[in-house]
């Protein structure tokens, strides 16, 4: 665990960060972002000791990092920074070697990992490990500087702006394979960016620093649903979270009023109710919890008008809970046959509905141009 402690710094007698309190979780995809300026790679280089701290404190699992000497970072902290950091006049092996040197490896141990980390980055160790970095891509030089920081095997991996020189397509490769690989190793990454996209693709939770203060700490939904000022909002951008349908859920989009009686209604009060909603069908449920759904073109064909309409409940529909994803339901439901959707809670609760025309409404706000309906005006030609 990393506890920042009433951190502040300034240079030249302008204020960087101030009164920073933060708890980065073991195990945890921390990401920190911000605009230019802001403090969020000061922030990140206090934890290895590059960047001073002029009052407050930084403790990795409750020891200060001012008592730790720095021979013992290396086996403690890794770090990556653009391009890898790599240092041009060693080979790919030395400089994945490095790390475990300073960390007291043996030479046997060296060798093989060395060889390990590179095959963990998807690089052959027979065709890399004696290339210098001059002869390797932007991506290549990047794996290497991610296997470097694996290498001797530290708790907590700090990356700044990895990813940020490199094109789309490598980029999201390497982010692909970073998330994965903090997911298969279990390290604590404190990664720095100022990409709202590839903070939210990789991050468990996200900071938002302004100005050198946090301003927001939560999980990229929260963010995404729920930005606390301004500054915020507009960092995330317009629709960002119409382009993320994960963390849009059901409950988030559902109607809160659906038309439902108890199952011992009569055929006859069941279809005046959906008579007088213009609805054709109705949510029976018992004591709140949804027990199905019954359909008006079924009860048209019922002789006695007096039967109570549990007889008649249907199981042919389709139903999702309150936290199932926009994504899930959008890729699951049949537009064509599904009806009404009841919406419940993990205790079959009813809370609400979806219907294909509110599906097609939430869909349609991702495409809704830039501007209120008041800015644009004109002949769409």
């Amino acid at each position: 665990m990393i506890e920042f402690k009433g951190i502040y710094k300034s240079y030249k007698n302008k204020p960087v960060l101030m009164n920073v309190n933060l708890t980065i979780r073991d195990n945890e995809f921390f990401v920190l972002i911000g605009s230019s300026g802001c403090g969020k790679t000061t922030l990140l280089k206090m934890i290895n000791k590059l960047n001073s701290i002029d009052s407050g404190d930084i403790l990795i699992d409750s020891t200060s990092v001012s008592e730790m000497p720095v021979s013992e970072l290396p086996k403690r902290i890794g770090y990556v920074v653009q391009e890898g950091g790599l240092f041009p006049h060693m080979t790919v092996g030395e400089n994945i070697a490095l790390t475990m040197r300073m960390a007291g490896f043996t030479e046997e141990r060296v060798a093989a990992r060395t060889d390990e980390m590179l095959e963990m980055v998807a690089l052959e160790p027979g065709s890399y490990r004696g290339l210098y970095p001059s002869q390797l891509s932007g991506g290549q030089r990047q794996r290497v500087g991610v296997a470097r920081a694996f290498a001797p095997d530290p708790p907590i991996i700090l990356m700044d702006e990895p990813f940020s020189a490199l094109d789309p397509v490598t980029r999201g490769e390497l982010q692909d394979e970073v998330f994965k690989l903090q997911k298969q190793t279990r390290k604590t990454v404190v990664f720095v960016t100022h990409d709202m996209d590839e903070a939210i693709k990789l991050a468990d939770r996200i900071c938002v620093i302004q100005a050198g203060h946090v301003v927001q700490c939560d999980n990229p939904e929260d963010i995404l649903k729920h930005p606390v000022n301004r500054y915020v909002e507009e960092f995330i951008g317009k629709n960002k979270l119409w382009s993320n349908p994960e963390f849009v859920k059901a409950e988030d989009i559902m109607l809160k009023r659906p038309v439902q009686a108890t199952e011992d209604r009569s055929v006859v009060q069941a279809i005046y109710i959906m008579s007088h909603y213009n609805v054709d069908s109705l949510l029976v449920t018992d004591n709140g919890r949804l027990r199905g759904i019954v359909w008006l073109a079924d009860l048209r064909n019922v002789k006695n008008e007096n039967d109570r309409i549990s007889d008649y409940i249907s199981d042919d529909y389709i139903s999702v809970f309150t936290d199932t994803s926009l994504k899930k339901i959008i890729s699951t439901i049949d537009y064509n046959i599904s009806g009404v959707i009841p919406v419940t809670d993990h205790d079959s609760r009813l809370r609400g509905f979806l219907t294909k025309g509110r599906l097609l409404s939430v869909l349609s706000r991702q495409f809704s141009p830039e501007g209120s309906a008041e800015e644009r005006s004109g002949v769409i030609d």
